[in-house]
């Protein structure tokens, strides 16, 4: 992997942080109310698809460690 490829990676893994913050943030501040529990089902599955994408650069980034 060039040092060009881990570059973008890196800039995708951040914008995906951030957007897993912001999603946090929403989730945090949105009113507990039984019309807006579906919206918050969603924004929660969509965070947690976040985080596995997020572990999968991270993984492309770390070196393979033999054991």
């Amino acid at each position: 992997m060039t040092e060009n490829d881990k570059q973008k990676i890196r800039a995708q893994l951040e914008a995906l942080k951030q957007e897993h913050r912001d999603l946090d943030e929403a989730i945090h501040h949105m009113p507990r109310t039984i019309h807006t529990q579906m919206q918050i089902t969603r924004l929660k599955k969509r965070k947690l698809h976040l985080k596995d994408e997020i572990i999968k650069l991270e993984n492309l980034l770390l070196p393979d460690i033999l054991a």
